[in-house]
């Protein structure tokens, strides 16, 4: 039976979002919306068209995330708003057009109960700043933010698993459908405002991760982006929550997935490879996964600075003083620089340690260095935070303690200015980023602008934060080796003033021309090039809850017709029937491969009009094909791709390929044993004419891995020799050069011809890329006239993807019974009486 709280989701995933606090009626906005109907017609979930004419012409841009760019205060009654300068999402909007509208939606920093106090400071944002504020009651606020996201998303994408529940907090259902409901509000809050036709939503950060499936589901041809600030655990850590799936498949709902590095997007991709069975395409520099005939992008950009705002700063803390007042503190000394979060996963500690360590080994830095760490408060409640503040006070004391009056730590845990900030930028000789985890942390870039000046920095950065593979000229350290972090601090403080100079303009050259612009202007044009076929397609929604998804196909791909295909069946004078097996006729996951009673029934009835010829068209050897179907005189087979064929009424196999020594297979079978040994779950698969190795029993990865490298290995042995090498579906294939669907397709269509029985009524059936070779060869016969000019072509692929064929079924099922019609409006067929037989 279905849990309750998993009814819950279901009703919250589809729409029926439950009513928190007492229902008002929704504001009027001052911009209307291009969907017919009023705004309050989009409370409930049904699918709503996007294609109607938008009354704007000119792109928008709604960025949602979990915070609004904007100061929030309140004094005597009376509220203040202000731009947050520091915000990203307000930084960003420098690289999109001048003339485009940016809109933001996101909640405020302070909370607002009152419900008529939420209307009026929604009106003044709205009005004065385009900012739409979503107001959370204050328990879905702490179980959606505070708890899934701070205690359950951020750990495990930082690799804490809750090995314990005082480890993280093990998964819990109603955080979890807290946080749906918070995307909810989230997705109504962008409806009130959206023009689906003419805007972009850019969605930010692992706080929304499910948002893009309300969103898609209301509006199929929305141009969506995501960008996940944080990291991306490996496939390994992320397949142990609960929820794996549908969040997955939430973000494939986007147009474009943004990560800061490499390994975040391959750790995605891999995930999306092992639990949705996803393969990525790289095509012209662009990485791609094909998701139900839509390509979702997948865009690898760091995040940069505002250049300008950091420079600005930086004139003001000189203007104020502050650079001379920490230059006279420190003189005489060698300042090193640490500033992070109050955060587990900042390495505090362990850059402490480090320090303490280059200490004792270089002892000629003992009263001349000192490491000043600005600890900036909490951003959530956190996991360990209280305790992880204890142990680096702790070990700030000890070293103190340990080195006398030298004082080597100085620790700042109060909150200070940006202004005075870039001062401590300015005058530290080196800065250190000993994270053990972080998704991108911008604290080198700001330290290189605001060294600029003194034209000379070094970095000491921790190999597992985002921007390291940008920094080059940085020294990496692993940071849990206390001793080799150690000794990269001296190597810091030792190196030579040319050579801070040089590393510093590298860095220099990138950070500034990477900028926050730079970021958010190539975001915006990928997104824009991913999206340019969306009103070329048809789209439609199907799937419930987190399985919903859009299917986006070519305008002439559409289903296929029974009553349709039974009319013209009826007119036709000479029939061309092929019939793929696996896939078509037999479900794949099949474990009886066998056909059934009722396939045999039907085809015996197809069979026996003598204005068809059928044809089973299949990979599959010669001998099971021909056993299965011997009870079907009048069958056509085309079994091994097309290399043996068996014509209607016929005993004799004849070969279709273009020579008969098989001499090579003695070359690949050694090579194909030998992958099979090193590759647990694959299998050889011998035929008359090919050889396959299969590995979808295989680690996905390890498999794909194994089949490329087989791929490059068969096709350096084999270059001599008269074979193809192919790679499908979970196989590589080596056969004879000139075998295919397609090729025998075509010679049966022309020995239909040469008989003067010219087709005037092609079904063609497939489902896989072999299929397509079929679909193909239709087409080149119509340009050869080896069909009636006039001819009825049903080239019919299995399953809603994209594909040559031109109709699709749903799946085998379907199949069946379309083809259950055709043996009934079949001339002399005793279909029903031999079907009633068998239930008898």
């Amino acid at each position: 039976m279905i849990s309750r709280s998993y009814t819950n989701l279901l009703d919250l995933a589809s729409g029926n979002f439950p009513v928190m606090g007492r229902e008002r009626s929704r504001r009027l906005l001052p911009r209307v919306m291009t969907v017919p109907g009023n705004v309050s017609e989009f409370d409930d979930d049904d699918q709503a068209s996007s294609d109607n004419p938008s009354s704007v012409s000119s792109d928008r841009m709604i960025i949602v995330a979990n915070r609004l760019p904007l100061k929030a205060e309140r004094l005597n009654g009376t509220w203040s708003f202000a731009w947050d300068q520091d915000s990203l999402y307000l930084q960003l909007k420098d690289g999109f057009p001048e003339d485009m509208e940016v809109l933001y939606v996101g909640s405020l920093s302070v909370d607002v109960v009152d419900s008529h106090e939420q209307e009026h400071v929604a009106q003044i944002l709205l009005e004065k700043f385009k900012c739409v504020p979503a107001f959370f009651p204050p328990d879905l606020q702490s179980k959606f933010y505070h708890g899934f996201c701070k205690r359950q998303l951020w750990p495990l994408f930082h690799y804490m698993l809750p090995f314990s529940p005082a480890n993280g907090g093990r998964f819990d259902r109603c955080m979890w459908e807290a946080y749906v409901a918070a995307n909810k509000l989230f997705f109504q809050k962008v409806v009130e405002v959206i023009n689906p036709d003419d805007d972009f939503v850019w969605i930010h950060d692992y706080h929304l991760m499910v948002l893009p499936t309300f969103l898609r589901r209301r509006f199929n041809r929305i141009r969506m982006g995501f960008f996940l600030h944080s990291p991306f655990p490996s496939s390994e850590v992320y397949r142990s929550l609960p929820v794996r799936e549908e969040i997955l498949k939430a973000l494939l709902n986007s147009d474009l997935i943004g990560f800061h590095t490499f390994d975040y997007a391959r750790h995605f991709l891999t995930c999306c490879s092992r639990m949705l069975g996803l393969e990525y395409q790289s095509k012209r520099g662009y990485i791609g996964l094909e998701y139900y005939g839509r390509t979702v992008g997948i865009k690898i950009m760091p995040v940069g600075i505002d250049m300008g705002r950091i420079q600005s700063v930086m004139r003001d803390s000189e203007e104020e003083g502050k650079v001379m007042e920490l230059e006279r503190r420190y003189q005489g000394k060698t300042v090193l620089l640490g500033i992070d979060d109050m955060d587990i996963f900042k390495g505090i500690n362990l850059k402490l340690l480090a320090m303490e360590q280059m200490l004792k080994q270089h002892s000629t830095w003992r009263g001349k260095a000192v490491l000043v760490q600005i600890v900036n408060p909490a951003r959530g409640k956190g996991i360990h935070i209280e305790k992880t503040r204890g142990e680096i006070e702790e070990t700030c004391r000890r070293i103190n303690q340990e080195f006398g009056y030298h004082q080597p730590v100085v620790y700042i845990d109060t909150p200070i200015s940006i202004a005075e900030i870039n001062a401590y930028y300015h005058i530290a000789e080196c800065v250190v980023v000993t994270a053990v985890r972080d998704g991108m942390n911008l604290t080198p870039y700001e330290y290189i602008v605001c060294r600029h000046g003194a034209k000379k920095s070094v970095l000491v950065a921790s190999e597992f934060i985002g921007c390291s593979p940008s920094l080059s000229g940085a020294i990496r350290v692993n940071p849990w080796n206390v001793e080799a972090t150690g000794e990269a601090l001296n190597e810091a403080l030792s190196m030579s003033d040319g050579e801070k100079r040089l590393r510093h303009e590298k860095h220099y050259r990138y950070v500034s021309t990477h900028d926050v612009a730079f970021w958010s202007r190539s975001f915006l044009q990928d997104l824009e090039r991913i999206c340019v076929d969306h009103f070329k397609k048809r789209c439609w929604g199907m799937g419930i809850s987190f399985g919903f998804r859009v299917v986006a196909l070519d305008p002439n791909f559409r289903k296929l017709s029974i009553p349709l295909i039974v009319s013209d069946y009826k007119r036709a004078k000479s029939r061309g029937i092929l019939l793929d097996y696996d896939g078509t006729l037999m479900p794949q996951n099949s474990i009886n491969k066998a056909p059934s009673q009722e396939v045999m029934n039907f085809l015996a009835a197809l069979c026996e009009d003598k204005k068809n010829s059928v044809f089973i068209v299949s990979g599959r050897g010669r001998e099971s094909l021909g056993e299965w179907f011997s009870p079907c005189k009048n069958i056509g087979i085309a079994a091994e791709h097309g290399y043996f064929l068996k014509w209607p009424g016929s005993e004799k196999w004849e070969t279709c390929g273009q020579g008969t020594d098989f001499g090579w297979m003695q070359i690949v079978e050694p090579v194909m044993k030998q992958y099979t040994e090193s590759t647990d779950g694959s299998s050889i698969e011998v035929k008359d004419s090919a050889l396959v190795w299969q590995y979808r029993d295989a680690d996905p990865g390890f498999g794909s891995l194994q089949a490329k490298e087989m791929l490059e290995h068969l096709e350096s042995v084999l270059a001599n020799e008269p074979v193809a090498v192919k790679s499908g579906h979970y196989i590589v294939e080596v056969k004879p050069q000139g075998v295919s669907k397609g090729y025998v397709s075509e010679k049966i269509f022309s020995s239909m011809a040469e008989e003067g029985k010219p087709v005037d009524f092609v079904l063609c059936i497939g489902d896989d890329r072999s299929d397509e070779d079929m679909f193909e060869a239709i087409g080149n016969a119509m340009s050869k006239n080896l069909l009636c000019g006039d001819a009825l072509v049903f080239a019919c692929t299995v399953g809603q993807k994209p594909s040559k064929a031109k109709y699709y079924l749903d799946d085998t099922m379907e199949v069946r019974s379309m083809l259950e019609s055709l043996a009934e409006a079949s001339e002399a067929s005793n279909f029903s009486m031999r079907v009633l037989d068998d239930a008898l």
